[in-house]
C-alpha cells in the first residue's frame, strides 16, 4: 500500500504527469513488490509564485512523497530511490538534483481503508520486504 503525492511547478509538471506516474509505479512494483493494480497517485501542479525551492534547482524541481505501511527494508527503500532517479532521468531528463523523495511510514493500524483499520485488512502481498 502506498499513497503518492507529487508537487511541482505546473508548467513543468503537467506535461510529464502521466509518464512520471508510470515511472513511480513501476519503481514501487519492482522495489516493494506491490501488486500492479495498487496505484494511488495525486499530483499537485502549483503556480510558480507558490512553489519555492532552493538555489541549485531548476523549474523542473519535483517533490515526491510516499506514504506507506511500515515494514519495508532499508535496502528496498534505497532500491526504490535508485530506480526512480535512474528512470526519471532516462525517460524524462529530470536531473537527480531536481527530484526529492520522502518516504513516510506508518503502522498499518494507523490507516483506515475500505471501512476498517489497515491492520485488519487481508493483503495479497507482503509488506515486510
Amino acid at each position: 500500500m502506498g499513497q503518492i503525492k507529487v508537487y511541482g511547478i505546473k508548467d513543468s509538471l503537467n506535461p510529464i504527469k502521466e509518464t512520471l506516474s508510470e515511472i513511480i509505479h513501476s519503481c514501487m512494483v519492482e522495489a516493494f513488490e506491490i501488486p500492479a493494480d495498487k496505484k494511488f497517485h495525486r499530483f499537485f501542479p502549483m503556480d510558480k509564485k507558490d512553489f519555492y525551492y532552493p538555489s541549485g534547482r531548476t523549474e523542473a524541481y519535483t517533490i515526491i512523497e510516499v506514504s506507506m505501511f511500515e515494514g519495508r527494508t532499508v535496502e528496498a527503500k534505497k532500491r526504490f530511490f535508485q530506480l526512480l532517479y535512474e528512470r526519471s532521468n532516462r525517460e524524462l531528463q529530470l536531473s537527480p538534483q531536481d527530484v526529492e523523495i520522502t518516504i513516510f511510514e506508518t503502522p498499518q493500524h494507523n490507516w483506515g481503508i475500505r471501512g476498517m483499520p489497515g491492520d485488519e485488512l487481508r493483503l495479497h502481498y507482503k509488506v515486510d520486504r
